[in-house]
Order: C-alpha cells, then sequence, then structure tokens
C-alpha cells in the first residue's frame, strides 16, 4: 500500500512545527536587571540556570534609580533591587506583587584597598576616629551612609573629603588607590579585586543593605521569571550567596 506523499508531508510539517512551538513555550529570553549584589550572584550561576533551564538571561547592573523609566515602560522580565524600590512599583501595578521574594541581605562596612592597613571601626568611637584621620572617602548615591554620618555628627566634618560616584564604582576607586576608603555593603569586598574588608559597622550603628526580586507585570514569560526567583533560593546559590559575603532572606 503507497503511501501518500503530500499527506506525509503535511503531517511532517505539522509535527516539526509542534515540536518548535513546544520549545519556544519551555525556553525563553529573561531581561533581569539586578543590583549588584545579585548581578554578582548571578554573574556566578546564571549559566547554571540557563544550562537547567533552557531559558538566556540578559543581564543589566546598576544603580537602581538610574534605571525608573525602563522599570516602568516594562522593559525588564526580572527585577532585582531593594525593597523600597520593588514596593514602589508593586504599588504602580509594574510588578507582580505576588511573585515578590526577599533574596539577600549584605551588612554594611569598610572597605580598604587590599594591602593597606586595617583602620579600626570596632566601635563607635575607633569608627569615628578612623573616619576624621581619613584623607578621602566614598559611598554610595544612598540614603543610609549619608543619614548615619549626619546622626554621629560628622556631616560637616567629613564633607570636603568625601566622593559620591555617579555610578556604583566606589569599591572600584578604593582598589585604584583614588580613595582611602569606602563605607558600602560589605559584599563588595568579595566581589572587587584589589579591596578588602576592614570589618563592619560596630554594632550599636550597624545597617545592613537589603534586596529582593520580582516579576514584571507586563512580561511575556512570567513563569520563566518565576522560576529564576526560585533558582535564587536554592540550596546552590545559597552557598554562592555566603561565600560574597552576603545572607539569604
Amino acid at each position: 500500500m503507497g503511501v501518500d506523499m503530500p499527506r506525509f508531508t503535511l503531517a511532517c510539517i505539522s509535527l516539526f512545527s509542534l515540536i518548535i512551538s513546544v520549545e519556544t513555550v519551555h525556553s525563553a529570553e529573561l531581561k533581569v536587571f539586578a543590583s549588584r549584589a545579585v548581578w554578582t550572584v548571578l554573574r556566578e550561576v546564571g549559566q547554571e540556570f540557563e544550562q537547567k533551564t533552557d531559558h538566556k538571561l540578559v543581564l543589566t547592573t546598576g544603580l537602581s534609580f538610574h534605571y525608573v523609566d525602563q522599570f516602568n515602560a516594562g522593559e525588564f522580565d526580572v527585577i532585582a533591587a531593594p525593597p523600597p524600590e520593588l514596593d514602589r512599583l508593586i504599588k504602580s501595578d509594574k510588578l507582580i506583587a505576588s511573585s515578590k521574594v526577599d533574596l539577600v541581605r549584605s551588612v554594611v562596612g569598610v572597605v580598604v584597598r587590599a594591602g593597606a592597613p586595617k583602620p579600626d571601626v570596632s566601635s563607635v568611637e575607633a569608627f569615628k576616629q578612623t573616619l576624621l584621620r581619613a584623607k578621602s572617602i566614598t559611598y554610595l548615591p544612598t540614603p543610609g551612609v549619608p543619614l548615619m554620618l549626619e546622626r554621629l555628627g560628622l556631616k560637616d566634618a567629613l564633607a570636603s573629603k568625601i566622593t559620591v560616584p555617579k555610578t556604583e564604582i566606589s569599591t572600584e576607586l578604593v582598589a585604584k588607590g583614588e580613595i582611602e576608603l569606602a563605607i558600602i555593603v560589605a559584599t563588595q569586598a568579595f566581589t572587587t579585586p584589589g579591596v578588602e574588608l576592614a570589618g563592619p559597622l560596630p554594632p550599636e550603628i550597624r545597617f545592613y543593605g537589603s534586596f529582593g526580586g520580582a516579576v514584571s507585570s507586563a512580561s511575556k514569560v512570567p513563569d520563566a521569571g518565576r522560576s529564576l526567583l526560585e533558582f535564587l533560593k536554592s540550596p546552590r546559590v545559597v552557598e554562592v550567596i555566603k561565600a560574597q559575603g552576603m545572607e539569604p532572606m
């Protein structure tokens, strides 16, 4: 009995189309904005996620307030940023509220150039004297550090020696020897070559930088976005988080 070639060919084409369709459903390109603390984790484990899921990650990092227009325009499938930024975007319906998860936190500390003497930051008074003796200081343009310095009564005394970069390069400036010390999340001492952690801030004034993640309401692949956030809570990723000087949340 002969084969009906036109029908056979049509069946093959239909089957091939179905396979392509299934592959398209199961693999996606995920556009991800991640604050540096999460980006350094994804830089190390992102390929594992891609191999496990067949999704492709397209990563962007920076200071979240520089990307407000892109967030509002729905240009990212997943956003990993400080919780207040995520809450703002959820309130304006830019992120899926039920997708929000806490990811990591990192204590704020003092970072110096590798090999340089480590200043004493073990007590509030020692920390204050360290800052007063320092030739130059840097921190990121976020409210936590300036508020702390104001509460310590050091705002005016330190004003002339502080450099606040417009981008997230504080630890790079320290590594180059351009700035003596940075007050920054401690994880950057573990992920920036050429710097070391002098220590966390004293317990009385200690605070943390926290970061979470959520899926964009405009994402066409929300399930893939959720799978990335689940992956970031997995035991393998927790190992990397801890190795980078952070705590999983």
